[in-house]
């Protein structure tokens, strides 16, 4: 038996009969009937009503424009519209009907008269091929069919799926960099210079970390410490944050080539959103009057008063995530707990890390909110122009959540704290934290890590869970009601969209945001994978990981777990595109900043060049960075402690006059020596060198790369002259006739 065709399925409660309700959802069955529409109901728990539109319809949209689903243009050859476009279209006319009271689909939701609409996952062959190929574990490795995924759910999930495969692609190229990089780092994990002089160093004493009952300690105690950093931090790591932001380059620039064959090949390049809008609209309203382009100079200021307000909220969190570090610290330095006080710095760096994560949680619902309240103040045009402010919006709200407390650890953390005897303090009683003698840089990478670590882990798992249990939920909800077979009475039969339209209903729902999501989650990725990449060279790893997960994740969710998305046409990933362009830059910025003034880079190569021994004598068999620690610290003396410091004076049975501490300084009057301005110079003229660079590499890299293929263009010229030619011949028949 041929099974019934459906477009779309709308479920509603049983209202009582006259009951409010029950009247405005006959008012709008009535008027899709009126279009034409042919409605089924079916009942159980709930009211399905299954519509179906008429045939006009789809050949007035392709008539109206220009038939971009079909190329003949003869009234006898209507040919049949794709299930994706007719879902579309159906979904446009259900979302803008309106009843006699004025009130549309959207507005009748709210008011609980429908609870859902949604279109079906029928029993298609091109079903089972995405389940076969794509929408399971056994493939992880396998390449996308993407043709079919735009068969099945249009064009811009699957532009979605064909970005996310490519970027994974990359991924691999700046994976094996890191490695490299790291394991650069590894092979002189022992033997750095620097790392030996800390290891060595048994005699020099630290000044105290904090105000009450600490000990003086050793430079020693912190080896293994520097040897990471050292495994992080070293020139290998200059190299590959250069090589990133060629490679944030060269991947856009590749990924525009690629989106522009797709679009050719899916005939997208004459489409026009505006004009697909314009045409859906008469369709459904031959009256209809398009919506004018309005611009409010009042609007914009108030809704960029709010969203600076918002980032200040933003930025005001990440002083209080340091305002914890710092008392934190200070706790566990006192703690009665030896291994609390012994890893006081660490393990307030690790928890104020998964304090940090807990916010960027929290705090996503929360700008998801302002986002959507700043873009209904905008009143925007169009639903694309909508989704283009909120995109905005909620991406400089997330990556100000996501990244004010590591742009602190990077830049200032360690360069705003004072000096012994003058320390800058948080409401005049806590010292705020100083950077490890080895550098700042291992902080960053202890924060990348857990952040990276935690986001991919648990966000993932409750990403797919969350589906997974609330589907099962729901199956469990349903299934008791089988109807008991009275004695002697045959059950009616069961109609066959009945099973159908309940399997789907039982399925999770989906909205406009589901796919945005699922951008936003990876573009976010990306930025951690390429601004602040020299501090942990494994993120690109990290991300490659997550993504060949992330990808078949997703095909399962959407095909088994996820009702059928409303499929959207795109002929590229839109506003996406400038963001991840302002991320290479930003990039660019962030890392050239990371090597210029969170590692220890620019000192040592200042040290060597202009401090060293070797700048005095000729040693050609000595390593040019000896000494370089010792001449590092500076001295303070004891006397000179704030007065309401309690500290120890013996160390060890010794009695201790004078203690070192990181940074350049005079030990007479504690001013800066001149080897700081020497250094601070060298970090600006390195940072102006590293963005120029770098960025010239990339405007050279983006000139390179064409953005579309000579064979895309050739054959668009083709098309171009085929089609005049075409006219031409038409124009001279018609003359001769």
């Amino acid at each position: 038996q041929n099974e019934e065709k459906w477009d779309f399925v709308l479920v509603s409660d049983i209202h009582e009969m006259g009951s409010e309700k029950e009247i405005k959802r006959k008012k709008f069955l009535d008027e899709l009937s009126k279009k034409g529409f042919t409605i089924k109901k079916i009942e159980d728990t709930k009211l399905f009503y299954g519509v179906r539109a008429p045939q006009h319809i789809f050949w007035k949209y392709q008539c109206l424009l220009a038939n971009p689903d079909g190329r003949q243009q003869n009234s006898s050859a209507h040919q049949d519209v794709p299930v994706t476009t007719r879902i579309r279209v159906v979904h446009f006319i259900l979302q803008n009907t309106v009843t006699s009271d004025l009130e549309k689909l959207h507005d009748l939701m709210k008011k609980k008269v429908f609870e859902t609409a949604f279109p079906l996952h029928k029993k298609e062959d091109i079903r089972e091929i995405l389940k076969k190929k794509w929408a399971r574990w056994r493939v992880l490795l396998k390449e996308q069919p993407i043709e079919e995924i735009r068969c099945y759910f249009g064009e811009k999930v699957a532009l979605y799926f064909a970005w996310l495969g490519w970027y994974t692609y990359l991924l691999v190229f700046a994976a094996l960099a890191g490695l490299a990089t790291v394991a650069a780092g590894t092979t002189v994990f022992s033997s750095s210079q620097v790392s030996k002089e800390i290891c060595d160093a048994n005699n020099t004493i630290m000044c105290p970390l904090c105000d009450q009952n600490c000990s003086f300690w050793v430079l020693s105690d912190t080896c293994t410490y520097a040897k990471v950093t050292h495994m992080i931090d070293n020139e290998a790591t200059v190299v590959f944050a250069i090589f990133m932001a060629i490679w944030a380059t060269v991947f856009l620039e590749l990924w525009k080539r690629e989106r522009a064959t797709v679009a050719t090949n899916w005939d997208l390049y004459g489409w026009d959103e505006e004009e697909e809008e314009l045409a859906l609209q008469l369709i459904n309203n031959s009256q209809h009057k398009p919506r004018l382009y309005q611009h409010s100079y009042l609007r914009s200021t108030i809704v960029l008063i709010l969203a600076v307000l918002m980032i200040m909220v933003l930025i005001g969190i990440a002083h209080a995530l340091v305002i914890y570090r710092a008392v934190a610290m200070a706790l566990f330095m006192q703690s009665e707990v030896n291994l609390l006080s012994k890893h006081a710095d660490t393990i307030a760096v690790m928890t104020g890390a998964v304090l940090h994560y807990i916010t960027i949680v929290i705090m996503t619902k929360i700008n998801w909110r302002v986002a959507l309240f700043l873009c209904s103040l905008e009143k925007p045009r169009t639903f694309s122009e909508q989704e283009n402010n909120f995109t905005m919006k909620i991406f400089i709200f997330q990556f100000f959540t996501n990244f004010s407390s590591l742009i602190y650890i990077a830049f200032f953390l360690g360069r705003i704290n004072g000096h012994p005897g003058h320390y800058v303090r948080i409401a005049g009683h806590w010292r705020l934290e100083e950077c490890h003698p080895s550098g700042c840089i291992t902080d960053l990478f202890i924060q990348m890590a857990v952040i990276m670590l935690l986001k991919q882990t648990i966000s993932n798992i409750m990403e797919y869970l969350i589906p997974w249990i609330s589907h099962q939920l729901r199956k469990k909800k349903k299934s008791p009601k089988k109807r008991s077979v009275m004695l002697g009475e045959e059950e009616e039969a069961e109609d066959p969209c009945k099973r159908q339209w309940l399997n789907n209903y039982e399925l999770n729902e989906v909205n406009v945001f589901s796919l945005f999501n699922e951008y936003l989650e990876i573009v976010i990725q990306y930025s951690f994978t390429t601004i602040f990449v020299a501090a942990f060279p494994l993120a690109p790893l990290l991300a490659l990981i997550n993504n060949v997960i992330e990808i078949h994740m997703d095909a399962i969710k959407m095909m088994r777990l996820c009702r059928r998305m409303v499929p959207r046409k795109a002929k590229d990933i839109g506003i996406w595109l400038q963001v991840l362009e302002a991320i290479g830059t930003l990039a660019v910025i962030g890392n050239g900043l990371v090597i210029a003034i969170t590692s220890d880079f620019i000192p040592v190569q200042v040290y060597k060049y202009m401090y060293s021994p070797c700048t005095r004598e000729n040693h050609t068999n000595m390593d040019c960075s000896t000494g370089y620690i010792n001449n590092s610290l500076s001295v303070f003396h004891i006397q000179d402690f704030e007065p309401h410091t309690k500290v120890l004076p013996e160390f060890n049975g010794v009695q201790i006059k004078e203690c070192r501490y990181r940074d350049y300084r005079n030990a007479d009057d504690y001013t800066y020596t001149i080897q700081f301005w020497h250094i601070f110079a060298a970090r600006l003229a390195f940072l102006i060198l590293f963005e120029h660079v770098a960025l010239c590499v990339k405007l050279i890299a983006a000139w390179y790369i064409p953005d579309v293929p000579q064979k895309v263009k050739n054959q668009i010229l083709k098309e171009k002259h085929s089609n005049l030619l075409d006219e031409l011949s038409m124009m001279e028949y018609s003359t001769e006739v």
